[in-house]
């Protein structure tokens, strides 16, 4: 609309011929039916609308001056009405009904004035297979930049993936290798921020989603900070200038008294017997077809004397004389569908005269209608035949059970199976009493069923009060629109037209739907004095006017306009009298009237005389609504609401005001609240619920100081408003549609018709608009959730949102947390078309709404978060952390054994190096097989016995120095698959004196992933020559490879499958035990490479402490399931079976992909007492075999021989992984005791190892809260936001660690959190680098600790968070044991907020919240949080997932999230040790190489 110079404003079309009205109304229809393009429609209208475009701009600043200084009186409003209404026919429902003219330009004027400070908000990223609805040209383009190749899966990216992860990676480092040079050359690596092409579109995306959100700078994180009630979250205050009640007390209003009429019959039954016998001939009920023709009239004499044969049948011939189906006072429902009134007017009435309670419910099936039903205690079911037909039936042609009803019994009521009574027999007809007549259910906010029991008193009452109020006189015609089986369709159309033997037209919703003028053609054809319709109906009926231009309307006296309270009805009836008047209709007949099921109806506007001025409007403050306050609206015109009034209290009716929440207490004469009623014409209880009930239906006024006022019960009405001049009531909301947010009440039905005011028509399906709110982090959050139409484009609905955005911002002045979108017809729908909100809600909290579109703003709305943690002067009581050590607490120190202390056999002092124990082995017992290599088949492919390992060792180093030329001290990179080739690579280099370096061999079908980290290895370790197998030699010279890395740079490559039967004249032996052993390079998750330098006198204390702390004998056999190629894994793959003589069973982990039981079946065969594993190893047996135990014990599998079963990480340890895996195999024989961690970092490969001896891991739960604030709380199991911790295995012998302060480098006390460091003799030598960076280095290994250690001793930093713990347990040594915590590694967490993250809390939290979730990564860029989840559902699902990911961080971690990304399983890489490497996850996301099925961009 603001785009259009041409578009005139609704006044000034008003003031066009009406010939060219009809013509542009032509031609809104045939776009909206889809007969004529856009652009053709935009011609077209330009061209008529040509002649006329200078006065239009007149006529609209003319108009917009009137309504400036307009009261509102009504000869004003009609002007500026029809056009509008004309306008857009959007092919149906609802969409113009919400218009208020007054409102649309509000919206317009609002967009205008954010125009002026436009933002761009980015778009967000679609998958183009993923959304049928959307035209694949609406997708954005990548922005000059073409996709590099997929480098995170080995399948292709499709969704059709299987979310078995491909074969673990370890992808090439983002280009950090720690001490490499600065100067040295990095052009393999991007030269950008982070290794990150400028130009990508998601950078792009992400810096206009920062310059809309102009976050402030994050302060950094500091050591002191105030500890009062630790983060509480920030409580909105009251606005000090917000408007507060003026008035006074006010004061109930009263009805005029209820008039004494002599022959009002003593019951509704009384009536129709009277006129059943006497008037049998006049007409009561005419049933339309589907044209919309009279298709069947029921007079008074056939609906008595077939209520009377279901009468009698339901009391006489159900079931026997001696024990009857039915007795008085038992519930019975009746399902009838909406075009059959005449069967269901028999049916209630034949209910009444047997004094059974009739039910009416909508169309069977519905589960919460169920739970009424047996609430209700129902077990009987009337219906029609045609009804039962249509019914679902099982095989055998019974009913079907509906999900959550009753059994029912089902009993068809059409004439033929009724019995005639026999002429003695007469109901009991008593007078009307307080005794239940009929229930009438209706859904509450949160979608709960109640029945509204009425009482016969309160039906007679009821219709003595309508027939006052609306002047009925017998024989009256009135044409029914609404549903005639519950609230106004049924007082009026079923019992005050009985009461005065009227006439009633029903018109069906299923006739409305073909043919939307029918009730006016009814009223028309039948001289109608009264219609009862809905706004939906006026505006259908104007929309078809141009079909009819002979009707009239000037029989009508009364036009009731049922639902008159909403805030769209005043256009509605303006714009329809004002098209209707040269019709006939009077501009007095128009009456709205408010109702309620419980108060039935509440307040009605009297039939005017004519000629007489039309009652006033209320034109309020937006503003002054939001906080309960009547304000005329003054200051800004855009931000009013325009209400009618429905008129006055019912005749005989009292009313009163009273406050929303809390105790009934009166209202200020200026104040906005709940309508009360009083009088015997509303409903008794709510049917089996007597708390509920008191609450409503028995409500004492209190005046302020809390005392009653008066004794007479007054029923809650459920809608909000106030008494104005003159005892009008005016209504401005309902209960359920009341929105709280942030102390402000807002209507959902006004935010819908502000959003149905910005240009909804290309976008908006039918206007169905729904609005609801959520409750999340401690408030109230407004979610919009729209259907868009099917051809809509992407462009088109992201325009029409961040519209609505601002428009409700700018109008309401409240925030809209998440508006989304949905395919047309998709959202749950009420039995007569509407929207099921509460329905809709479920969905949406569920996760199972599926929208198409989604925009989430928790930037904008979430006002309430806890102040970012800032500096504080002074000492604080992190006093600990900080190392001024309080009296009395204990160094967080922990120790191993220690070495010294423990004989040992004569090995260890005669031989200090590896090489050396191996010759040893092989003369002393050389048949001994120290190795066994398994397939996936389980079958022994290769052994090696201590002479066999030694010969072929001989045979490489002799190859090494004949075809490489290498001297003593060159690198020598081994590139093998995990097997004993491997292991005898390793011994030829050492006995050849070169160090050798274990890399992970290329994949094959995934070459340019995992190539380049094999370069750069080689690259950064001056690898003078490469040993490999035939088959890698090829691979890494074919062309495939050459598309990856430069092969003509290769060092030497020497294949060693066929070696010369040649050995050396002597083997090396390295001068002194500190000469370097070998080089273990591993790529941290964080994308890091690091190589540290391993001495053989470091390798020879690994050893020792690992054989002590497992009692590694040469009897023993371990069974190892572990990539080989760096930290414990290969120590424990090469090194620990010849130094301790045991014989590993080596299993490779990706064979156990091709047979998951492989690993279990190996251990239980040679009944193993201790095994070896990674994470994914275990996580693959989790999940894979999670549903195969039955199996395994079928095929013998047995793990109760396993002593330890020992997971080899550098992580916190994942308990909840480690306790589903020993629940799993329980069943099998696996002791929960089995399972434990290890742990080791960069500078120390193995600091803690379970071991055979010593106590139990111990576990404790901590305060995530805290943890963010860098202190340990410990807390009870199930205390809110806990953590729970799992020490990583008891510290190894020789090894002592202490818990330092990162940033003082001061010890901490026991319990407190620090960076654990550790002092061993295995641990390595410094960081292997190309230009040795000395300060480096003399930081991670070489550091003492800044006071308290008067031995100066040296540490090396893990770069781990942890604390060590006394517990009550006692160690080997007799002494309390100390437990060491691994809590993550400091260069993973996030820093927001001022606050530490481990990325690992916010990723459990994330991968609990949808089945649909296989995985999740997060990372942070630019202080944006990105949150990436892997669904393995289908992708319609992918939307779901934004809100519960926005939700959950927000809850449990008090952070935004600022990016979603949905991709496919797989797509996370995950490296050999089964942990994710978020960094790189980071640099493909923004190189745009993810393809994601959707991005979405938090506002």
């Amino acid at each position: 609309m603001a785009e259009r110079g041409l578009e005139p404003s609704p006044a000034a079309v008003a003031a066009l011929p009406p010939e060219v009205r009809a013509q542009l109304a032509e031609l809104e229809l045939e776009l909206s039916e889809g007969d004529i393009t856009q652009k053709g429609y935009e011609k077209k209208r330009s061209k008529l609308l040509s002649p006329y475009s200078p006065q239009t701009q007149e006529t609209d600043s003319a108009v917009q001056k009137e309504l400036r200084n307009q009261t509102p009186a009504p000869s004003a409003a009609q002007t500026s009405a029809p056009s509008k209404y004309h306008r857009t026919r959007s092919g149906g429902a609802r969409d113009e009904r919400y218009r208020s003219d007054i409102h649309t330009e509000a919206v317009q004027a609002a967009l205008a004035k954010h125009k002026e400070q436009k933002m761009a908000l980015p778009m967000p990223t679609k998958r183009r297979s993923t959304f049928v609805q959307s035209p694949a040209d609406a997708c954005t383009p990548p922005e000059n930049f073409s996709a590099p190749p997929d480098v995170t899966t080995t399948t292709s990216s499709s969704s059709s993936s299987s979310s078995i992860r491909p074969a673990n990676i370890d992808l090439p480092p983002s280009g950090i290798v720690k001490g490499m040079h600065k100067g040295s050359n990095r052009s393999s690596l991007m030269d950008t921020a982070d290794g990150v092409p400028v130009n990508s579109r998601v950078s792009t995306k992400i810096q206009q989603l920062l310059n809309t959100l102009k976050r402030p700078k994050r302060p950094p994180l500091k050591e002191f900070f105030v500890d009062d009630s630790e983060e509480i979250v920030e409580v909105p205050q009251p606005d000090p200038n917000q408007p507060k009640p003026e008035g006074r007390q006010m004061t109930p209003v009263k009805g005029e008294p209820l008039g004494v009429i002599c022959n009002w019959p003593p019951a509704l039954e009384s009536a129709l017997q009277r006129w059943g016998t006497t008037q049998a001939k006049c007409s009561c009920l005419t049933a339309l077809d589907m044209t919309g023709k009279p298709v069947y009239t029921l007079t008074y004499g056939k609906l008595w004397s077939r209520s009377l044969k279901l009468a009698y049948t339901l009391l006489n011939k159900l079931g026997t004389k001696n024990e009857p189906v039915l007795k008085p006072g038992d519930r019975v429902a009746l399902v009838y569908p909406n075009n059959d009134p005449v069967m269901f007017m028999v049916a209630f009435y034949g209910c009444l005269l047997a004094e059974v309670i009739p039910v009416p419910i909508e169309d069977a099936g519905g589960q919460q209608i169920g739970f009424l039903l047996g609430s209700c205690g129902i077990a009987l079911a009337l219906t029609s035949e045609v009804c039962l037909k249509g019914l679902p039936k099982t095989q055998n042609g019974e009913i079907v059970q509906f999900k959550g009803w009753p059994r029912l019994k089902w009993v068809v009521t059409d004439s033929k199976y009724l019995s005639k009574p026999p002429k003695d027999w007469q109901p009991h007809i008593t007078p009307a009493g307080t005794e239940p007549a009929y229930i009438e259910y209706k859904t509450s906010k949160e979608g709960s069923v109640m029945g509204v029991t009425v009482s016969r008193l309160a039906m007679l009452s009821h219709c003595q009060a309508l027939s006052q109020a609306c002047n009925y006189s017998e024989g009256e015609t009135i044409v029914n629109v609404l549903d005639f089986k519950k609230d106004a369709g049924l007082w009026h159309g079923m019992f005050a037209n009985v009461m005065n033997k009227m006439h009633t037209i029903s018109v069906p919703y299923s006739v409305m739907k073909t043919c939307p003028l029918s009730w006016v053609q009814r009223v028309h054809a039948h001289k109608a004095k009264v219609a009862l319709v809905k706004c939906r109906d006026l505006h259908w009926a104007m929309m078809a006017h141009r079909d009819q231009r002979d009707v009239s309307l000037s029989s009508l006296r009364m036009l009731i306009v049922t639902d008159g309270a909403n805030p769209w009805s005043v256009s509605s009836c303006d714009a329809f009298l004002s098209l209707f008047q040269s019709h006939g209709l009077k501009p007095e007949a128009i009456c709205p009237c408010a109702t309620s099921a419980e108060a039935m109806t509440v307040a009605i506007r009297r039939p005017g005389v004519p000629g007489a001025p039309l009652p006033g409007r209320a034109i309020l403050s937006m503003n002054g609504l939001s906080y309960g306050v009547i304000r005329v609206n003054t200051e800004d015109k855009n931000s009013a609401l325009t209400v009618q009034d429905v008129g006055h209290v019912m005749p005989g009716g009292m009313m009163c005001i009273v406050k929303p929440d809390g105790p009934p207490q009166l209202c200020k004469t200026d104040e906005i609240g709940e309508i009360c009623v009083s009088s015997r014409t509303g409903g008794m209880m709510y049917f089996g619920l007597a708390g509920v009930t008191k609450n409503t239906f028995e409500v004492i006024p209190v005046n302020s100081a809390g005392s009653p006022v008066g004794d007479v019960p007054f029923i809650r009405s459920g809608l909000l408003g106030f008494v104005g001049p003159g005892s009008l009531v005016f209504v401005v909301g309902k209960m359920d549609g009341l929105l709280m947010v942030s102390g402000r009440r807002h209507n959902a039905d006004d935010i819908v018709a502000t959003g149905l005011a910005v240009e909804s028509i290309k976008t908006v399906y039918r206007g169905r608009i729904a609005v609801f709110s959520v409750s999340v982090f401690y408030d109230e959050r407004i979610v919009v959730v729209a259907e868009q139409r099917p051809d809509a484009s992407e462009e088109d609905s992201f325009q029409w949102m961040s519209r609505v955005l601002q428009a409700i911002d700018s109008i309401h002045q409240v925030g809209v947390y998440c508006l989304a979108l949905v395919p047309a017809n998709t959202l749950p729908k009420t039995p007569l078309g509407g929207i099921h909100i509460s329905q809709t809600k479920q969905l949406f909290l569920e996760g199972s709404l599926h929208p198409c579109n989604i925009l989430m703003c928790p930037h904008t709305c979430v006002t309430n978060l806890p102040k970012p943690r800032q500096k504080q002067p002074g000492v604080g009581p992190a006093s600990v952390m900080v190392g001024n050590l309080v009296a009395g607490k204990r160094i967080a120190q922990a120790a191993g054994r220690d070495l010294g202390q423990i004989e040992e056999n004569d090995l260890v002092r005669k031989h200090q190096f590896l090489a050396e124990i191996l010759q040893w082995r092989a003369q002393a017992t050389p048949d001994h097989v120290l190795f066994m290599l398994l397939n996936a088949k389980g079958t022994t492919v290769c052994t090696a016995s201590c002479l066999q390992l030694h010969k072929r060792a001989e045979r490489i180093a002799s190859v090494l120095g004949d075809k490489g030329h290498l001297n003593a001290g060159d690198n020598v990179v081994l590139l093998y698959p995990p097997g004993i080739e491997l292991i005898a690579a390793f011994y030829g280099c050492l006995y050849a004196g070169c160090i050798p370096v274990t890399v992970r061999p290329p994949h094959a079908q995934n070459l340019t992933a995992t190539l380049p980290t094999v370069r750069m290895i080689v690259d950064v370790s001056k690898a003078a020559c490469i040993l490999t197998s035939q088959t890698l030699m090829r691979l890494l010279r074919s062309r495939e490879a050459a598309a990856a890395v430069d092969v003509k740079t290769w060092p030497t490559i020497i294949d060693t499958d066929d070696l010369p039967r040649k050995r050396l004249p002597q083997l090396y032996k390295p001068p002194t035990p500190e000469m370097l052993a070998y080089l273990d390079f591993s790529v941290s998750t964080t994308g890091m490479l690091t190589g540290v330098k391993m001495s053989h006198s470091a390798v020879n204390a690994l050893c020792r402490a690992i054989k002590l702390q497992c009692e590694l004998y040469s009897s023993r056999q371990i069974a190892i399931c572990l990539d080989p190629y760096c930290g414990l894994g290969f120590a424990l793959w090469c090194l620990c079976s010849v130094y301790s003589g045991h014989q590993s069973v080596l299993i490779p982990p990706m064979e156990l992909e091709n047979n998951l039981f492989l690993w279990l079946a190996t251990v239980n065969q040679y009944k193993i007492r201790d095994t070896f594993c990674s994470y994914s190893v275990m996580e693959l047996c989790t999940k894979g075999l999670g549903n195969q135990v039955e199996v395994l014990k079928t095929r013998g599998i047995n793990l109760s021989c396993v002593r330890t079963c020992v997971v080899v990480a550098e992580e916190r340890p994942r308990v909840a992984l480690q306790q589903s895996f020993s629940k799993l195999f329980k069943d099998i024989g696996l002791s929960p005791r089995a399972v434990s961690t290890t742990f080791g970092s960069r500078v120390n490969v193995a600091i803690c190892l379970q071991g055979t001896s010593g106590p139990d891991p111990t576990t404790v739960y901590v305060d995530l809260k805290s943890l963010r604030h860098d202190r340990v709380r410990l807390v009870e199991r199930g205390a809110p936001q806990s953590l729970l911790l799992s020490e990583s295995g008891k510290i190894l012998p020789g090894v002592k660690v202490v818990i330092v302060n990162p940033e003082t480098k001061g010890p901490v006390g026991d319990s407190h959190l620090g960076e654990i460091w550790v002092n061993s003799p295995h641990t390595a030598s410094g960081y292997y680098t190309i230009y040795d960076s000395e300060t480096l280095q003399a930081d991670h290994f070489n550091t003492r600790l800044s006071f308290g250690d008067a031995a100066q001793t040296l540490w090396a930093r893990t770069g781990y968070l942890g604390f060590v713990r006394r517990t009550e347990l006692t160690a080997a040594t007799g002494e309390r044991h100390d437990a060491l915590y691994v809590v993550g590694a400091l260069d993973e967490t996030l820093e927001l907020r001022g606050l530490r993250y481990h990325p690992i809390d916010i990723e459990t939290s994330v991968s609990r919240i949808h089945r649909s979730i296989a995985e999740c990564a997060v990372f942070t860029w630019t202080n944006l949080l990105v949150v990436v989840v892997e669904l393995c559902g289908s992708e319609q699902e992918a939307l779901d997932l934004v809100p519960l990911v926005t939700n959950v961080v927000l809850e449990e971690h008090y952070l935004i999230v600022g990016v979603v990304v949905v991709v496919d399983p797989g797509v996370i890489p995950i490296n050999s040790r089964g942990e994710k490497q978020r960094m790189h996850l980071r640099d493909s996301f923004l190189a745009d190489q993810l393809d994601p099925i959707y991005v979405a961009y938090n506002m």
